[in-house]
């Protein structure tokens, strides 16, 4: 059961991060972009916490699973901040 929640996470997130790079590809608007590959770095984070807790079982990747979300994060808010300007 988890694993299902864990791979139809990571699909919802790279559905997300598709529909809003399309989107930027249409209008050209930046925090499209930022977004965008904002829910690029959550779907790699959701794709090693369940690399993490279903198939690499003895191998510690919550610090990459943290940057990860921390660098998607980072992205956001630099999208923001950007436009906002």
């Amino acid at each position: 059961m988890s694993a299902a929640l864990y791979i139809l996470t990571s699909l919802t997130t790279l559905l997300c991060a598709i529909l809003l790079l399309r989107g930027y590809a249409r209008v050209r608007r930046r925090l499209l972009l930022w977004s965008g590959l904002c829910f690029i770095g959550l779907t790699v984070t959701n794709i090693l916490k369940a690399g993490d807790l279903l198939i690499f079982l003895h191998t510690d990747l919550f610090a990459y699973r943290l940057g990860s979300a921390a660098v998607a994060m980072a992205l956001l808010i630099f999208g923001l901040v950007w436009e906002s300007q």
